[in-house]
């Protein structure tokens, strides 16, 4: 997917071209810099994932705004809802929740204008949304950061001039936080959350003045003489080493004045997305407030994000059920990472996955995965499989064979490669989308039973489509069908029989959504019509609201259309 160029010098206002800008510098800015947010992540629960949990609510964001460009030429109000609805959709975190809701705050305001005095209008919306997104805020994270960057431009100006000063002020805050948590000066860091607020606004910086160096670095416009914002100096917080690029600083003791003490926290970390009116989440915000801490619940229009901490994670889903309906519920052990290493279970492992298409072996390997090509009519042989997974070079091994063809050939083979002493693990994935399901959730740091049960539940909680092309006239279990009609098959079997590739799409999509969904999956062919994806996505976003969709490209010899419903 590519991303939007910048504008080539400063812009009198936000327009759709400036705001799909802004969201794919936002992503370029958190990732080069996520390594080092995690590293100096100490509160509220020191579990190195802030910076990384920004980032993926940023290309949600980034997604959806591209889903938009994909499928017409939005105004600016259809492109910040888009951000919006994309960063709720794909909140991830603590702070990544708040995110979310600051870019919601934000969207409603530049709807109706992207001129300076919108924009600061816009951030002090977004700060007010925040804070009353969290049950009980704190003051030295990113409430205060976002606060202080409203403060500073609300006498408005120029749009440049506003988001400067946003940023300026938002600095000027973030090297005050050890002031004010003590978690944060006993570590010499500064707020991890507050950072990546930083971040977000010099991506802004950036996208108004067409430069390239109002990100989080310091180096950029606005930033004023404020710090640098990865260690506190020494007149500002006790003197302490500041956490190496990409480690985790260990959890901190407890002290007086912590709001939310390191080690007496809760243990679980709980996320949800909720369809529910909003007199059953006030009734829920209050539940969950007495069960734990780090409440978030942010959206609106009967779409809600819910983030808890908390020690009983069962009755945080509960509370959600009863509040309306909850789904793609995410629950993490904050020692689930520590009990791995204490029981030795950090074995080196690899990912075998069978893919259709060079564009699905290209995506699969960067994502660790070692691919075996399958052609059509071509299976792998079983030699094939065995040889992949010698050259993962792994002692553990997971195998996707992705084909239901293949899965005695699979089980074969991972008898022949345990006999060389290599532990495998067969999930008898039917379909890529399945198998890239089961990939999405790989964790090699996990404990190897872990990971498998993980990936084992993702790939059977997708069902899974494929649209083709008959070759001639066949007898179905949806009827007769002549020489080069389309057909629909779901979970193997021919559901839909149309004439063209789009309406029977469509018609596929809906018969799967009928049961519930999540996430669709599309996985489209080189030949594949340009503006199928983009129809589909389009479909779903008008008639299934808390349904996300992503699309990869398969590349040549793959069906026309793989699709996947969690």
């Amino acid at each position: 997917m590519s991303r939007a160029l910048p504008p080539p010098e400063k812009l009198a206002e936000l327009d759709a071209d400036a705001v799909r800008t802004w969201c794919a510098r936002m992503l370029d800015a958190l990732g080069g810099e996520r390594e080092e947010i995690d590293a100096i992540n100490v509160y509220p629960v020191p579990d190195g994932d802030t910076g990384t949990n920004l980032y993926l609510t940023a290309e949600a964001a980034h997604e959806a705004v591209e889903a938009v460009f994909a499928a017409s030429a939005p105004d600016t109000a259809e492109t910040v809802r888009a951000m919006a609805h994309g960063a709720l959709l794909g909140a991830r975190g603590n702070s990544g929740t708040i995110l979310s809701q600051l870019l919601r705050g934000m969207a409603g305001v530049l709807a109706r204008g992207g001129d300076g005095d919108h924009l600061a209008r816009a951030l002090a919306e977004a700060s007010d949304a925040a804070r009353g997104a969290v049950a009980r805020p704190v003051e030295g994270t990113i409430l205060t950061v976002a606060a202080a960057a409203a403060a500073a431009c609300a006498d408005g100006g120029t749009l440049a001039e506003v988001a400067t000063a946003a940023h300026r002020g938002a600095r000027t805050a973030l090297a005050a936080t050890p002031a004010q948590l003590t978690a944060l000066a006993r570590a010499g860091v500064v707020d991890a959350g507050g950072r990546g607020l930083v971040t977000v606004l010099g991506a802004l910086v950036e996208t108004v003045t067409g430069g390239t160096g109002g990100t989080g670095t310091g180096t950029g416009p606005g930033t004023g003489t404020a710090p640098a914002i990865g260690a506190v100096s020494a007149d500002e917080a006790h003197p302490a080493p500041v956490p190496a690029r990409g480690s985790v600083p260990a959890r901190a003791p407890s002290a007086p004045g912590d709001p939310c003490p390191a080690e007496d926290g809760p243990a679980y970390e709980v996320i949800y997305l909720l369809e529910a009116d909003d007199d059953a989440v006030g009734l829920l915000r209050a539940r969950l407030d007495a069960l734990g801490d780090s409440l978030v619940v942010v959206g609106g229009d009967g779409l809600w994000n819910v983030h808890v901490h908390v020690d009983d994670p069962g009755a945080a889903v509960e509370a959600g059920i009863e509040a309306g309906r909850p789904h793609r519920i995410r629950i993490s052990h904050f020692a689930a990472d520590a009990a791995a290493a204490d029981q030795g279970e950090r074995a080196q492992r690899a990912v075998v996955a069978v893919v259709p298409g060079e564009g699905l072996a290209g995506l699969c390997a960067e994502a660790g995965a070692t691919t075996v090509r399958s052609r059509p009519g071509e299976p792998p042989a079983g030699d094939e499989l065995l040889d992949a997974i010698r050259r993962a070079h792994a002692r553990e091994v997971v195998l996707l064979p992705n084909d239901t063809e293949l899965r005695q050939t699979a089980a074969a083979v991972a008898e022949r490669a345990r006999a060389e002493g290599i532990r495998v693990a067969l999930i008898p994935t039917r379909a890529a989308v399945q198998g890239i399901a089961a990939l999405a959730v790989h964790e090699p740091d996990r404990r190897f039973d872990e990971d498998v049960v993980a990936m084992t539940a993702a790939a059977g909680a997708t069902r899974y489509a494929e649209l083709a092309v008959a070759e001639h006239q066949s007898f179905t279990s949806a009827g007769v069908c002549q020489a080069g009609d389309v057909l629909g098959l779901i979970e193997g079997d021919v559901a839909v029989i149309g004439k063209d590739l789009t309406e029977t799409a469509r018609t596929v999509l809906d018969r799967m959504l009928s049961a519930g969904g999540e996430l669709v999956t599309l996985v489209v062919a080189d030949d594949t019509p340009p503006g199928l994806a983009p129809d589909l996505e389009h479909h779903v976003r008008r008639g299934y609201l808390a349904v996300d969709t992503t699309t990869y490209h398969a590349g040549t010899g793959a069906p026309p259309l793989l699709i996947g419903v969690e």
